[in-house]
C-alpha cells in the first residue's frame, strides 16, 4: 500500500498572524487562501514539498459542533492544549533562531530528548504546539 500525508488541519483564531507566522517565519508557501462566511482557510505547505500542507481552519467552522464544544475548543486553544504539529529539519539551532527572534512563545529550546532526538517547541499564533526536530 502506498499512502502520503496530503495535509494536517490546524485551527487559528487570526488568519493574518497565522499566515505571517508559517509564511514569513517558517518560509512556508501559500498554496491557497480562501474566504467564505467570514472565515478564512490558508494552506501552506514547505516550498520543494508540494504534496504536503497544513491547512489553517477556522476551529468553529463544522457545522457540527454544538456551542459547548466550540467554546471548549476555543478555551484549549487558549491554553495551547487543542492541537499540535510536529516539523523536522537539518538546521535545528538556526530553524529555533528565527522562530524566537518572531516572538513566538517559546515552551522548549533546543534539547537532546532522552528519547533519542534532539527537539525544541512553541507554539503558533493561536496557540497550536509547534515542535521542530532535528534531521540526523
Amino acid at each position: 500500500m502506498d499512502i502520503t500525508i496530503h495535509a494536517s488541519f490546524l485551527p487559528h483564531d487570526d488568519p493574518d498572524a497565522s499566515l505571517a507566522f508559517y509564511r514569513d517565519t517558517l518560509g512556508f508557501e501559500v498554496r491557497l487562501d480562501v474566504g467564505y462566511g467570514g472565515m478564512r482557510w490558508i494552506t501552506v505547505g514547505p516550498p520543494g514539498q508540494p504534496g504536503t500542507s497544513i491547512v489553517l481552519h477556522p476551529p468553529a467552522a463544522d457545522p457540527g459542533i454544538t456551542d459547548d464544544e466550540r467554546r471548549t475548543i476555543a478555551e484549549m486553544m487558549a491554553k495551547g492544549t487543542y492541537a499540535g504539529i510536529l516539523l523536522a529539519t537539518a538546521d535545528l539551532d538556526g530553524a529555533f533562531g528565527r522562530v524566537q527572534a518572531s516572538g513566538a512563545e517559546v515552551v522548549q529550546e533546543p534539547t537532546e530528548q532522552p528519547y533519542g532526538v534532539r527537539d525544541c517547541a512553541f507554539r503558533d499564533p493561536a496557540g497550536n504546539m509547534v515542535r521542530i526536530q532535528e534531521l540526523r
